[in-house]
């Protein structure tokens, strides 16, 4: 077991009614995971919709880092730049297993009557070969930028309630969610027309790249196009 001192700000503090915490959580738990405790802790913290920061010893770290024991873990809210949408929930890029369930609670609330989710797997076959796996790389930055913008978009376009975004980096195994989003509403048809823009959007725009390991062979593939180029044998 690790023993953490857990830190909260700004309106993480307020909803969680302390500012600092010690905690004990099994050796080798993400502070994405650790987050996702916290929540279940504090269920006020499950509504603040903008986008946690993480901090270990005073550093930045993302969401798959495993702290230590006797470290201090931050939790950081948005310190800069205004305020997002109101509709806007979790945007995250990480290499943590994607926990479609708590992107789900995310985005619901008292006048949501439909929740619909998206989640895109990795499967076994593509293009008539034998995939093993699949690599995700981003530039992570930019993406959580236009992750963010298309989620602005699909709020302006129909009344949803709110939008959340995941998806991974790194290796993702057969049978592995690679990329989820849910969305609520009032009503189902917004929440299934913003949920297909914003999975249809973050493919054209969101500068997210996949490599596919097949029987034979590795291939990347752009912008995760479901239309990959020629086939190149290495």
């Amino acid at each position: 077991m690790n023993r953490l001192r857990l830190k909260l700000f700004a309106t993480l503090r307020e909803r969680a009614r302390t500012s600092e915490l010690a905690r004990e959580y099994p050796d080798g738990l993400t502070v994405a995971e650790i987050w996702r405790e916290l929540v279940r802790e504090f269920p006020a913290l499950g509504g603040h919709h903008d986008s946690v920061g993480f901090a270990v010893n005073q550093e930045y770290v993302e969401g798959d880092f495993r702290p230590h024991n006797d470290d201090e873990v931050a939790f950081i809210p948005p310190v800069s730049g205004g305020a997002d949408a109101p509709w806007i929930g979790p945007i995250t890029i990480g290499r943590a297993t994607i926990d479609v369930s708590w992107l789900e609670r995310q985005v619901a609330a008292p006048g949501a009557g439909a929740i619909v989710t998206f989640a895109g797997t990795t499967r076994d076959g593509n293009a008539g070969r034998r995939v093993v796996r699949l690599e995700y790389e981003a530039y992570e930055p930019m993406a959580l930028s236009e992750m963010r913008k298309l989620a602005r978009e699909a709020g302006e376009r129909w009344k949803i309630v709110h939008i959340a975004i995941a998806h991974r980096v790194g290796t993702v195994e057969i049978g592995e969610t690679s990329v989820a989003i849910a969305v609520s509403s009032a009503h189902r048809a917004e929440a299934f027309e913003a949920c297909r823009f914003a999975i249809d959007r973050l493919k054209e725009i969101v500068p997210i790249w996949k490599k596919e390991y097949f029987e034979g062979g590795e291939l990347w593939i752009g912008c995760q196009t479901s239309h990959p180029p020629a086939l190149e044998m290495k």
